[in-house]
């Protein structure tokens, strides 16, 4: 299988990674104006099983290294393979409550705080689990990024004082909440793998295989999770499982794209950690807030009606958590 060996390629893997990631909920603006994001995240879980499956086959399966996927998966012991589904199933919902935040509050606002939040906690806890990495400069940069997150809760509130813009509290709310489940999914994921993957122990997973149980926990876990979102969603009215097979093609096809760059992004991450260790690896990765938060600040023009000084705070918010993960590169 295709594993990193030098430190350089794992930092360039995560980097792709958080691209992937700020980009993705951009798949949510381009569906038609009446395809709900409940309907939408069906086809982006179906869109992350497909890529793992792909890679499962395609790298994870080639090469003098390590085990094929399903040699893998027949020595795996039943604690490795729960982990990584567990990994899935707290993603999912934590993913349920960023992806309505982002319809409600808007990516500027969801991906800084929900996955800020998640940046610190996810550092803390897999540094903890699997200590790599000079924990002065991976701390100092989380405090640089939580003083970001600070800055642009501030910038939130800017926005939702001016009369001209009406944004929910419910917004932040399922951003924060979003933020502490998503801060934990990665350690079970991690955990589930082995040490080396070059020469993997008995009984623990490949990356390979284990994002494969991490995406059939996201997908088994929505016939819940997502079910009862439909019934009693955060925003507007129900909607019914008619409603997802009336859909168009477009809509379909968006969502599984969407799957298919998140996924793409979690992959290059898993396969890093390896030599980059979990916490370097998660951390940079959850950079994506500064993509995210370009997106919405440039491209969709989410803060354009906020009050004077509003986009100086967001500004400087960008730089912090540039600096951040900057530090937290460096620090191995």
């Amino acid at each position: 299988m295709f594993i990193v060996e030098n430190y350089s390629l794992a930092i360039l893997l995560c980097l792709i990674t958080m691209l992937c990631w700020g980009s993705w909920a951009n798949t949510t603006k381009l569906t038609t104006k009446t395809w709900r994001f409940e309907l939408f995240y069906w086809d982006y879980g179906f869109g992350i099983l497909l890529t793992t499956i792909l890679l499962a086959f395609t790298l994870g399966s080639h090469g003098s290294e390590g085990r094929p996927f399903l040699e893998d998966i027949k020595q795996a012991n039943a604690a490795s393979l729960y982990s990584a589904a567990a990994g899935g199933v707290i993603f999912n919902l934590a993913n349920i409550f960023l992806v309505a935040a982002i319809a409600i509050a808007g990516m500027s606002v969801a991906f800084p705080v929900g996955i800020g939040i998640a940046l610190v906690l996810g550092v803390v806890v897999n540094y903890i689990s699997n200590p790599r990495g000079n924990p002065v400069l991976i701390f100092a940069g989380v405090a640089l990024i939580t003083v970001a997150i600070l800055l642009n809760a501030k910038a939130y509130q800017k926005l939702r004082s001016n009369s001209i813009v009406k944004v929910s509290e419910k917004g932040l709310i399922l951003s924060i909440l979003s933020g502490c489940l998503m801060g934990l999914f990665y350690k079970y994921v991690a955990g589930s793998m082995a040490d080396h993957f070059d020469h993997p122990e008995i009984g623990k997973l490949t990356p390979y295989t284990a994002l494969v149980f991490f995406a059939i926990g996201i997908v088994v876990s929505s016939f819940l999770f997502n079910t009862i979102q439909m019934k009693r969603p955060f925003l507007g009215q129900p909607v019914f499982f008619a409603h997802y097979f009336k859909g168009k093609i477009k809509d379909h096809t968006v969502g599984i794209l969407g799957g298919v760059i998140w996924c793409t992004g979690m992959s290059l991450s898993i396969i890093a950690s390896g030599k980059a260790g979990p916490a370097v690896s998660y951390g940079l990765g959850q950079g994506a807030t500064v993509v995210a938060a370009l997106w919405g600040i440039y491209v969709w023009k989410e803060f354009d009606n906020a009050p004077a000084g509003t986009k100086s705070l967001l500004h400087v918010m960008l730089l912090l958590y540039i600096t951040g993960l900057t530090m937290i590169i460096l620090s191995k």
